[in-house]
Order: C-alpha cells, then structure tokens, then sequence
C-alpha cells in the first residue's frame, strides 16, 4: 500500500507512519518538517499546508491512502480535493460532542457541534476545537471517494508531549502517600498512542468506512491507578491511596485535567461523564485491539526516564502534600 500520511514527525501521526513502515507499506509523510525528522524508511515531502500542494505529491504514482490528522478545515479541503480518491482516514476528536454529561453515549446518540469551515483561533472559545473538526469530518465525508472518521479520546503513552497521563506513572513510581482525586469508582478511559496508530493504519488497509470511537474500554480510577503501579512496579503494600473528593480539591484551588496546578486524567463529576466513558464495542468490532494499560505506563516511565525534558503536568510534590495534610486536618 501507498500510503500517505500528512504529518509524520509529532506523536500520532508519527507512530501511524512508524507503524505502516513496520508492516511493509511505501510511506510519504508530508509535512513541513519542523518538529522533527520522519521516522526511518518514510519519505519525507516538505509542505506547509498554507501552501500549495508540492507537484511531487501529485504527479507521481497515486496514493491508495491518505490519513489526516489536522483541525484546520482549510488545510483539510485543500488536501482532499488533491487526493480525492485515495481512501481517507481522518482523526477527529471526541470535543466534536455538545453533551458533556450523558455516559455510554455512541456515534450516533451523541449531539454534535455545528461545523465551522473556516480556521480559527483554537483559544477563542471551548467549543471552536470541536467545531473546526466538525468542519473537517465534512470536507472529508463529502470529497473523498471513501473515507473513515474516527474520533480518539484521551491520546496516551510515550512522546506524549502533553505531559498528562505522564504524571501517573513518574508520580506512582515514586511512591510514598498519593493524592487520588475524586471517588474510585469514577470512569477512565484513555488509549495508547501505539495501539490506536495500529488501528488507523489497519483502517487504511481494510479501507474501512463509517465513524467510529477512537479509546480504549472505560476502567475505574481506582483500576486506573491500580494498573499503572503494576507497571512502574509500585507493589501492593505500598499503593498508598489517599482519596480526597471533587468539592475538596477544588476548595484549595486543585485543577482538573491538565496544568501546573492540577490532578491530570481527572475531571469533575458528573458534569463531564462523558469524556472517559464514550461507547467503543463498535471499534472493537472492527478491529481496534489496545494493550493492558500497565504496559503504557511502563513504557512511558521508561520514555521520561531517557528523556529529562520531557514534560510533566499536574501538582508538584509540595502542593500535594499541603493539599493531603489539609485533607487530614478538615
């Protein structure tokens, strides 16, 4: 298969391309090249998307694939009407959903914003992200001759430059007594970057079609954190679980989700319900298989281990610490 990937050098889109190399397929990854080189036995074709399409990438032998990930509806539409019958893999996202609060939803249940086609500043409202990828979805369900949509959730695992699941793990290991935000029978649902990259780029050989989840099954928190001391070797005696509640945390100025200041992976309930517990047996169905999550911690401890710089949100030890002598003290 030739399979283009407009990307290749950043995260997911750079473990699609890995991937599909590592199963024999011709890769052209097209992208301008500033984040990085594309991985070994990838071509790389310099463009910047605001740019014209480079005549090397239509002149030549013709693509059986393309797989985007990008959120400017422009850049989408441009690179559609390009490569317009190449099967399309497109990854959305799961902010494309109006309903914060309703858990279990699918594909199909779940309201949806309004599209917006034009490029935007992602900053300048909650809603403009999901929106622009709305936006997207249509470009590529009604220019390309097939395509499939998928929407991930939360995107985990090595080179994960967001640094929020990567707290878990650098903080488990390290072990001692562990803030654990909220109740232990909240939902989490994440997947690893590795798994869903698999995924798509087996999307692109099947030429699947359709929409679809992009996540893993929903586990506890409690299991969530189980999982991921079993992967840095944290044992049983020393999971030093403190659970502390949503209206605590946020009484002392606790964030959710992501931030200097904040417990990652963690949103309020049930005001957000939805973010981590989205219908995937359809995505099962066809064909997304993921790893035990002790696998992805592990393997990401590792990655920040061999890297310092690698980034790191959430509390800092001595915030938790006040945080959980103030739990104590209530």
């Amino acid at each position: 298969m030739r399979l283009l990937v407009l990307g290749g050098t950043v995260f997911l889109s750079r473990a699609i391309a890995e991937e599909a190399v590592r199963r024999g397929h011709e890769v052209t990854c097209a992208c301008r090249g500033a984040s990085g080189s594309v991985p070994e036995g990838a071509t790389h074709v310099p463009w910047d998307r605001t740019e014209a399409v480079p005549s090397s990438l239509v002149d030549g032998v013709p693509f059986d694939a393309v797989v985007d990930v990008a959120r400017h509806p422009s850049w989408v539409r441009s690179a559609v009407a390009a490569f317009p019958d190449p099967h399309w893999v497109f990854v959305s996202t799961i902010s494309v959903y109006t309903d914060d609060s309703t858990p279990g939803g699918t594909v199909d249940t779940l309201p949806t914003h309004e599209p917006i086609h034009t490029d935007e500043d992602v900053m300048s409202g909650p809603h403009v992200y999901g929106a622009m990828k709305m936006g997207c979805e249509q470009a590529v369900t009604e220019g390309a001759s097939s395509s499939v949509v998928v929407r991930p959730g939360l995107i985990v695992g090595p080179r994960d430059r967001s640094g929020r699941f990567s707290y878990w793990p650098a903080r488990v290991a390290d072990g001692g007594e562990i803030l654990a935000p909220g109740s232990p029978d909240e939902a989490v649902q994440v997947i690893d970057v590795r798994d869903l990259a698999a995924w798509l780029v087996h999307c692109a050989e099947a030429r699947t079609t359709g929409l679809f989840h992009g996540t893993g099954r929903v586990t506890s928190r409690a299991e969530f954190l189980d999982a991921i001391a079993d992967g840095v070797g944290l044992d049983g005696p020393d999971r030093r679980w403190t659970w502390v509640d949503q209206d605590f945390l946020a009484a002392h100025d606790v964030e959710p989700w992501d931030g200097p200041r904040s417990l990652p992976v963690w949103l309020p309930q049930p005001d957000y319900a939805w973010l981590m517990s989205v219908d995937v047996e359809a995505s099962y169905a066809a064909g997304l298989g993921t790893r035990p999550l002790a696998d992805t911690a592990r393997d990401t401890l590792a990655w920040l281990r061999s890297e310092p710089d690698a980034p790191v949100a959430g509390l800092d030890r001595t915030s938790e610490t006040e945080v959980l002598e103030a739990w104590r003290n209530r």
